[in-house]
Formats: C-alpha cells, sequence, structure tokens
C-alpha cells in the first residue's frame, strides 16, 4: 500500500473536500480520484461518498482512520530517527485567532532559527473545535482558550497567558461600566464559545440587560465594530488589544474571577516530545 494515497484520503476526510486535498497536494482531482479508488480496490470497502459539493467519510473509513494516522505518524517519526543533525520533522499546531497573530509570530521566528528543519503547519479555528481535533489525533498540539470543563489525563495543559476582561468603547466616558453597557448598543462576545462565558457571566452577575447588537466569536472584528462608534464591549484583553488603543478606549473590570487562561494543551505520551517542549519554551519566553 501506498502511504501516500493514505495521506491524501486523511486529506479529504479532513477537509471535507476532493478539490482541497487535491490543492494540497498539488494534484489534480482526477489524480486523487484515482488514489482513493486504489486504496478501495485494495481494501474491498466503499470509502468516501458525496453529498452535494462535499465528499464525506463512509463507516468503513471512519473505522480504519485511528489506525491510518498511526501510520503516518510513524512513517515521519521514521524519517526523524535517521536524522541525526537536530530536531526535525512536521509540527501541527492549531491555535485561536489571537493566539495566531499574538503569540506564534515571535515563537516561530524563534523555532526558525533554533530548529530550521522543523516544519510548522498552522490551522486557526475556534477553542472547542481546535480541542476536538487534539482528541481526534489530527493535530500535535493546540493554542486554545481554556475549556470550561475538567479535560482528560491523557491531555497535558500549560497555561501560556491570563486576560482579563475588560471593557471597550468608541472613547472614554465619565459614564460608569454600567451605564455604558445600559445605555449604548452591545456587541456581545459569544456566550457559547469558551471566552466569551466570562464576559456572559458579568453581565449576569451586574443583573445587567444590555440591548443586543449582534453576537460574535472575532475579538478583532469586535474591536474594529466598536471602533466605528457601533456600541460597546466586554473582551479579554487579549494580546494585540494594545496595538488597537488609538481606536478603542479599554476600561479594565473589576473581579479576578473574570478572566480567560490561554493554554497549550498537548495529548500525552506524544510522539513529538522534542519539539513540544521547544515550542512551549518559545511561547512562554
Amino acid at each position: 500500500m501506498d502511504l501516500s494515497f493514505l495521506q491524501s484520503l486523511l486529506l479529504v476526510v479532513d477537509s471535507g473536500s476532493i478539490a482541497q486535498a487535491a490543492r494540497t497536494q498539488q494534484l489534480t482531482g482526477a489524480a486523487l480520484r484515482q488514489r482513493v479508488a486504489a486504496l478501495e480496490r485494495e481494501l474491498g470497502v466503499s470509502l468516501l461518498t458525496r453529498s452535494g459539493h462535499t465528499s464525506l467519510p463512509t463507516q468503513a473509513c471512519i473505522d480504519l482512520l485511528p489506525r491510518a494516522r498511526h501510520m503516518l505518524r510513524e512513517l515521519a517519526l521514521l524519517k526523524e530517527d535517521v536524522d541525526t543533525s537536530g530536531i526535525s520533522g512536521q509540527l501541527k499546531i492549531g491555535a485561536i485567532s489571537t493566539a495566531l497573530t499574538g503569540l506564534m509570530p515571535k515563537a516561530l521566528k524563534a523555532l526558525a532559527i533554533q530548529a530550521p528543519k522543523v516544519m510548522p503547519f498552522l490551522r486557526p479555528g475556534s477553542s472547542i473545535d481546535l480541542y476536538n481535533a487534539l482528541l481526534a489525533e489530527q493535530l500535535d498540539a493546540i493554542i486554545t482558550v481554556a475549556p470550561p470543563f475538567t479535560v482528560p489525563k491523557s491531555i497535558s495543559t500549560v497555561v501560556l497567558r491570563r486576560e482579563p476582561l475588560v471593557l471597550i468603547s468608541p472613547k472614554k466616558s465619565t459614564a460608569s461600566i454600567k451605564q455604558q453597557l445600559t445605555n449604548q448598543l452591545y456587541i456581545r462576545y459569544d456566550a457559547a464559545s469558551w471566552g466569551g462565558r466570562f464576559a456572559q457571566q458579568y453581565v449576569l452577575d451586574q443583573r445587567l440587560a444590555p440591548r443586543l447588537l449582534c453576537d460574535l466569536d472575532g475579538l478583532e472584528a469586535i474591536a474594529l465594530m466598536v471602533a466605528q462608534n457601533l456600541g460597546v464591549s466586554l473582551v479579554p484583553s487579549w494580546q494585540g488589544l494594545d496595538d488597537l488603543t488609538s481606536k478603542v478606549h479599554v476600561t479594565p473590570i473589576q473581579g479576578a474571577k473574570y478572566h480567560r487562561n490561554i493554554v497549550l494543551m498537548v495529548r500525552q505520551p506524544s510522539s513529538q516530545t522534542d519539539k513540544i517542549k521547544l515550542l512551549t519554551s518559545l511561547l512562554a519566553a
């Protein structure tokens, strides 16, 4: 069995698209379909079904995914075993948007200097999506908001950053936080998100009923809407908010419980221990 065919199959499953998987591997769609067809002939089962423009795994495909991912991980490690020049190989990292623009650039620059043979693959996403991808062994590590539940013992967690809740408004005001939330439209950091629950908890604790403009899960987009004088918002003081202080006014919220932690999460045991240790040290620097 050609393991590159297995890699093609996993790309289709993860992206949901033969066209996207083909672009990733610099193949034509027809060539990638031929790879999947060859696997189906060899295994004697159907692996994909079509639903509109989306390709979905069959139950047989789902059943073989854990072993297929394991085989490809072992192949990557096999290449690393014979590389005596230092840390090398791919490192698949998932990160929320504020980590991609805040924590990651400096760490990636240092990684390129200290371990030039490491090939980072970055996947953006929401906290819950990245967490599920880590559990499914699609990612080696994720940088995300600390989850609102106890994680399994197989997941190690390192706190990278503590971000207290703040009010952002279009300009400085003599009105209190409560008055601003009452008298202006409220751009709500999505209460269903892992980070948004702290803002929602503050609103509930203060017994406020702000006039909602919209729910939004993107902190940068929320700040831009506030800067355009569309309303006010409660958000964590993420890395990068300081760069927006010329556009929005930031007022700290009192109360130690109103904050989110940004964490690095890794499955244990990890086949990428050396690379993860280096990444952790660079993110904490």
